[in-house]
């Protein structure tokens, strides 16, 4: 199966995914409210768009791979800091500092134009979060240690992007 077809079965298949990831707290009766479902069913929108958004950017599997971490590590950065929050409660203001990261890699994502340049954005953008990581060990020794796993997906992406860039991968506009 090649063509439009292949793109259909992975459309539904990602779109299919998200929906029943969004059907389960309902299926499995969480205590959640009617504005949990719809925070979480526009994370899974952006998610998505993001998502179809990075796998027309390339064709490069490597610059692909990269995207789709970036994406991941961007969701769950949002996901873990509305749940339970990065460091310490989902309170603490200390958690705002996130969104910083999350900036640097959405500004990467919208100026990049080449693979070699994402991926050095996305070792800032892991050394953002490690330094927060750092700063949040001696306030919650768990949520700095998850933030600096948050950090190692970052430096992943960076790793997949700079394999695209060694084979001259680049951003459609």
């Amino acid at each position: 199966m090649n063509g439009p077809d292949r793109q259909i079965k992975w459309r539904l298949i990602g779109w299919g995914g998200a929906a029943v990831l969004l059907a389960i707290p309902w299926v499995a009766n969480f205590p959640w409210t009617l504005s949990d479902f719809i925070v979480m069913g526009v994370m899974f929108a952006i998610t998505g768009v993001t998502i179809e958004l990075a796998v027309r950017s390339s064709t490069d599997w490597a610059h692909r791979l990269g995207a789709l971490v970036a994406i991941l590590a961007g969701f769950l950065t949002v996901w873990v800091n509305l749940a339970v929050g990065m460091i310490g409660s989902d309170d603490n203001p200390y958690n705002l500092w996130f969104g910083g990261v999350l900036a640097i890699a959405i500004s990467a994502a919208l100026l990049s134009r080449s693979s070699a340049t994402m991926a050095g954005m996305m070792v800032v953008t892991a050394l953002a979060q490690a330094a927060f990581s750092i700063f949040g060990l001696s306030t919650d020794l768990r949520g700095g240690v998850l933030s600096l796993v948050f950090a190692g997906l970052w430096l992943l992406s960076a790793a997949l992007f700079w394999m695209a860039s060694r084979k001259g991968s680049s951003v459609s506009s």
